[in-house]
């Protein structure tokens, strides 16, 4: 349960620039997610639809520790990565919309956003599939001796999953450099964590396998941003993997389908006095980063971007039938493919 703290004034520790950069990105994920969670509404946007809102700080402090060279690949609760790494929030809308224009040409959807651009590989749909994948991206960086690393994000209901285990054997055994961060909202699909599973403190999972590991406030951009850079570190050093557990919190259901008959309005109510945004936002505001006059420019521009990337999605074309059959096989002349 989480528990509200007395205000103290926040130290300033990092530059403008970065300070900048969290607010924005976390208020674009809050607000694209919002429209898009109204859009669900209006059925607009059809199938599942797992938002991001109250975790904004684990993907936005995590983006500013690595660079741009190393991999993503995340579970599918997925729309915000790609967002704060720069991918085109029109591309991601229209692919919520199933539009012909978006990430993964509307074949995807909310569960599948990939920009090979940004090095975000996906937005997997298959409980802890994308675990093994990760360990890849990051085997195939030492393979290549590259300085690179991977970053392999999953829910706490996924490390459950025998994958888990396996990945993180081998990713010591290797001393591969991938960052195994598990995003701790403490419900997985609707099931609290001390209900499935007899280890609550999911940060020790990696002990068993010699593995540095770190239990994370995933409320605070810049707690995250230092586990993740000290993970980076060790794993650009050629002294392999970290386990990180974010301990964070979802405001919105597991989907949009998700009634939350396993929590209290209260308890939802409670996190929110840590929300990471506003955390941001008083450090800033505290300690005159940016003036009021900057802070509306960034709220103007963030209300803009959403408001651009919906027109761009409803004005987008529907994928032609025929685009069924294209991206199945990298061969285009591929015998299998009938016309």
């Amino acid at each position: 349960m989480a528990k509200k703290t007395a205000a103290t004034k926040s130290k300033v520790k990092y530059s403008k620039e970065t300070y900048t950069f969290w607010y924005e990105s976390m208020l674009l994920m809050r607000r694209f997610e919002e429209k898009a969670g109204q859009l669900y509404g209006q059925q607009k946007i059809r199938g599942f639809c797992h938002l991001y809102i109250g975790q904004e700080a684990c993907a936005s402090g995590a983006i500013s520790a690595l660079t741009p060279d190393d991999k993503w690949i995340t579970a599918y609760r997925c729309h915000a990565h790609p967002l704060g790494l720069g991918t085109d929030p029109g591309a991601v809308m229209a692919e919520l919309f199933g539009k012909a224009t978006g990430t993964t040409k509307g074949k995807g959807g909310s569960m599948h956003i990939f920009d090979k651009e940004k090095n975000f590989m996906g937005g997997h749909g298959i409980v802890g599939a994308q675990i093994p994948m990760g360990l890849g991206m990051g085997f195939a960086e030492k393979y290549k001796g590259t300085k690179n690393l991977a970053i392999c994000y999953m829910g706490d209901g996924a490390v459950r999953q025998g994958a888990f285990h396996e990945a993180l054997n081998l990713a010591m055994l290797y001393k591969t450099p991938v960052i195994f961060v598990i995003e701790n909202n403490g419900y997985a699909m609707g099931t609290a964590v001390k209900r499935s599973s007899n280890v609550e403190d999911l940060s020790t999972l990696g002990e068993s396998y010699d593995m540095p590991s770190f239990a994370v406030d995933g409320m605070n951009v810049e707690a995250v941003h230092e586990a993740v850079a000290e993970a980076a570190d060790r794993a650009r050093r050629g002294d392999g993997p970290t386990l990180l557990e974010m301990r964070t919190y979802r405001y919105k259901g597991h989907s949009m389908s998700d009634p939350q008959k396993y929590r209290t309005k209260e308890e939802v109510e409670e996190y929110k006095q840590r929300d990471p945004v506003e955390q941001v936002l008083s450090t800033i505001k505290e300690n005159n980063i940016l003036s009021e006059e900057e802070l509306e420019e960034i709220v103007k521009g963030v209300k803009q971007k959403v408001t651009d990337a919906v027109k761009f999605a409803e004005e987008s074309p529907w994928p032609d039938g025929q685009d069924a059959f294209k991206d199945v096989y990298i061969q285009e002349d591929y015998p299998f493919v009938m016309e």
